[in-house]
């Protein structure tokens, strides 16, 4: 009995070098099969974890088992309570292991094994006590040695309750069940007692008895619920109560679906399928508290019920002017954990939302956006804000689950809400060593998905992950690369984080296989800070693993396709496997016809390569082209001879046969006037600051930051001095190079890459580049090129000034003296 319930398999913080054997991969398989199921669907519902407190202690020390609901995250139920009154460790202080699911069948399995069958148990009730006294003897020598570290024990895989927020209103007791309201355990002898007059009556109870033999049965203890689902007596009152199904009055209808959620009946029971039809049939016959109640017993047995839902929906689009808060709350609860988003009712939603908002418990903000984030609902940037708003206000009251609920909607809308990501950096940091590993993924990925480089955050989830990273599924570990690489950001202790993470990725290799794109999305942020390992890689370019590939749900080729030439161009050295041939075409080809009609035909791109083509002599001396296809971006490309001048190259451009041919420049009386006598009377001294500018280009200024060839927007100096000097003799060829660039003259050339970059390429509201940007510059230095950068802050105020400010602008940028000296 003993060895049965301690043969838990725990993890343990390890490291390895390698790839998992095969024997090892097989081992892990076994035992994590039903729990990444469960990872990659981390929202649904585990309802079968509802576990007796003796089982509880019997749990190494960063383990709780409990029952509770889950949506990314489940709490630990005793703590609940502590926990909504202490909302700076909301997501810190309630944990469950990943396993849960699995100690609570070994619990059932053992119960099954060492006590006898219901029928003997319940008339033998000194067995039980055997039981208690092995227990016992267990938890003797382990709670000693936890309960003086059980405060202080960081539990780092916990799942929130998704429910938390029905504790703040009384109302909500009317709307949900409550597996956690205490109740009266029915005696061993009357649990027999009734299954003997189920057995002797053969059915021939009254509905109203039959009602009651449930809910008293459901009072049995935890540990014998296994076996009396299983019971033969049991199956004839379920028996009897689909022969009366249409007997039942509501409520007690409603009572034995409460009983069959503690009793933990399998969601495909006859029974469960009798009562989802009768209450099908019911709906337009009950109110809206029983019909919520209801939704939310058919969650708590994980039992799809579509129809079900549908009707309840089409009842609430019917009603949704009388929606009280409470109901309205539970409701989108309802809409997020069954993952549907009925498109008429959720246009409704979004006025009750403000009608509510402000009276709004902050539990409730986070579950309303959690419901909208789970259904996938689209709602207005307008009422995206005004959330935001509330929460950027009140961020230090928030626990810290309802906050990440928040994010996570804010990520979903791509709302960039500056106040919540400023108020973000003050009061996440340091909570960060109390949330569990999901919650931190989410905050990660939130900061990386709208671009938001916050250093304080990121270098506190560096320094908090090493230590629970055998936390961390295999989407955790991928997200968190990503999220660290999309923003370029290696943290003081990058060796040990990038170590520990790339570990972690070959401990779970055996679920890649089943979700192949996490193991890309991870490679990913690892190219992008120049990380290869190269095992991880020769395992994601096989041709088995690509394969895989082509039945996920998403567009894999393109990750793939950056993936395998990054790898050609950085490690040189590498020996192992390599895309074929025919994916590179087939994914060539695509990005390129999308960048035809996407990006080579941008306002800001077609204006740099007319103003270059005038200015350098044509078209053969600018291709407006990708160099790099798996950078997805386009490149200017111009070849210098070492004396400076233009070389002819693009004998042939297609994309500038059909897409610049008819391009042309208004002579307006103000041009004319310009190309003639240079600056009008009338227009003051070059200031590309005083430029209206959108929102995007006012952000970009807001957080300018020294860079060491930042010439602050085109702000003045020598470059305007000798603009028309130097502009108007050869307006019509091209400019002559400065003096300087004709010194040191030697064989070779210089090819410049011109970057024509807009605010997406960097991070939000600073001149940090984003990952993939820093990739593509690296590795056209790496083959040769110069890059040479038109920046958005510089280049895009310009485009509303004059075609000689604009000219002289790019002449200073490609003639630039230090791109030669660099070169050579």
């Amino acid at each position: 009995m003993a060895t049965v319930l301690i043969c838990r398999r725990f993890p343990r913080l390890s490291r390895v070098t390698t790839f998992s054997t095969t024997a090892k991969c097989k081992a892990e398989s076994g035992s994590n099969k039903s729990k990444q199921k469960k990872e990659e669907n981390p929202e649904t519902a585990n309802t079968r974890t509802e576990s007796a407190a003796t089982i509880q202690l019997l749990n190494p020390l960063d383990y709780r088992v409990s029952y509770n609901p889950s949506a990314y995250a489940k709490s630990r139920a005793a703590s609940q309570q502590h926990t909504a009154r202490n909302s700076d460790q909301a997501l810190g202080d309630n944990f469950t292991s990943p396993g849960s699911a699995q100690v609570q069948h070994t619990f059932g399995t053992a119960s099954s094994q060492a006590l006898p069958p219901i029928r003997d148990a319940l008339t033998k009730p000194k067995s039980k006590p055997v039981l208690e006294q092995t227990i016992s003897a267990l938890l003797s020598v382990a709670q000693t040695k936890e309960e003086a570290e059980k405060e202080k024990t960081e539990r780092h895989d916990s799942k929130e309750d998704p429910r938390v927020f029905q504790k703040g209103r009384p109302e909500y007791r009317s709307l949900s069940y409550n597996k956690f309201e205490p109740i009266e355990t029915l005696p061993l002898e009357e649990g027999e007692s009734i299954l003997h007059s189920v057995a002797v009556c053969k059915g021939s109870q009254s509905p109203g008895t039959i009602t009651d033999y449930f809910c008293r049965l459901s009072r049995l203890p935890v540990e014998q619920h296994a076996v009396l689902v299983s019971e033969l007596r049991f199956n004839t009152l379920c028996r009897c109560a689909v022969k009366n199904i249409r007997l039942f009055s509501t409520s007690d209808l409603i009572d034995i679906l409460k009983a069959c959620v503690r009793l933990v009946v399998p969601p495909t029971h006859p029974l469960l399928n009798a009562c989802e039809n009768e209450f099908c049939r019911r709906v337009w016959d009950m109110n809206l508290d029983q019909l919520l109640l209801v939704a939310d017993c058919w969650r708590c047995l994980e039992r799809s019920v579509p129809s079900y839902l549908s009707i309840l929906f089409s009842y609430a689009n019917m009603h949704w002017k009388d929606l009280t808060l409470p109901q309205f709350v539970q409701l989108l609860y309802i809409i997020g954990e069954g993952r549907r988003s009925p498109v008429d009712l959720m246009q409704k939603m979004e006025s009750m939302i403000l009608k509510y908002l402000d009276s709004f418990t902050l539990e409730e903000v986070g579950a309303v956006c959690l419901g909208l984030f789970k259904s996938l609902s689209a709602i207005s940037d307008h009422v995206m804000r005004k959330i935001a708003d509330r929460v950027s206000l009140q961020m230090e009251d928030m626990s810290t689950y309802a906050l990440v609920n928040v994010l996570k909607m804010l990520r979903y809308a791509r709302m960039d809400h500056l106040p919540v990501m400023k108020e973000l950096g003050k009061v996440i940091p340091a909570r960060i060593p109390t949330i569990n590993i999901q919650g931190i993924m989410h905050i990660t990925l939130t900061c990386s998905s709208l671009h938001y480089f916050d250093e304080g955050i990121m270098a506190a989830v560096a320094m908090s992950l090493p230590s629970k990273v055998t936390y961390c599924r295999s989407k955790d570990a991928a997200k968190f690369l990503w999220s660290f690489g999309c923003l370029d950001y290696e943290p003081p202790n990058e060796e040990e984080f990038y170590t520990s993470l790339i570990e972690q990725m070959h401990r779970k290799l055996h679920e890649f296989r089943k979700f192949p794109e996490h193991l890309l999305t991870g490679l990913l942020g690892l190219a992008f800070v120049k990380r290869f390992p190269e095992e991880l890689i020769d395992y994601a370019l096989r041709d088995e693993f690509v394969q895989k590939t082509r039945s996920s749900k998403y567009e894999l080729k393109k990750d793939l396709f950056t993936l395998g030439r990054s790898v050609e161009i950085e490690c040189p050295s590498y020996q192992g496997n390599r895309l074929p041939p025919q994916l590179y075409e087939e994914v060539t080809e695509m990005v390129l016809n999308f960048a035809e009609q996407e990006i080579y035909v941008r306002p800001e791109i077609v204006e740099a390569v007319s103003l270059l083509q005038s200015m350098l002599g044509g078209p053969e001396y600018v291709k407006n082209h990708m160099i790099l296809p798996h950078t997805r971006s386009s490149d200017l490309e111009v070849h210098l001879a070492m004396d400076g001048h233009p070389i002819p190259f693009n004998l042939k451009d297609p994309i500038e046969d059909k897409k610049l041919k008819d391009i042309g420049v208004s002579l307006t009386d103000d041009l004319m006037t310009q190309l003639i006598k240079g600056r009008s009377n009338n227009q003051p001294p070059v200031e590309v600051e005083n430029v209206d500018r959108t929102p995007g280009q006012e952000r970009g200024e807001e957080a300018r930051t020294p860079r060491t060839r930042d010439h602050a927007a085109f702000s003045g100096g020598p470059l305007i001095a000798d603009a028309r000097l130097q502009l108007e003799p050869k307006l019509e060829r091209y400019l002559e190079a400065p003096p300087s660039l004709t010194l040191n003259r030697q064989p070779q050339g210089v090819k410049l890459a011109i970057q024509v970059s807009n605010r997406n390429h960097y991070c939000y509201c600073s001149k940090r580049l984003l990952g993939l940007h820093c990739l593509k510059r690296r590795q056209l230095r790496q083959l040769g090129y110069v890059v040479v950068e038109l920046p958005f802050w510089e280049w895009f105020p310009l485009l509303r000034r004059t075609r000689l400010e604009k000219l002289s602008y790019l002449h200073y940028k490609v003639f630039d003296p230090a791109l030669l000296s660099r070169a050579g």
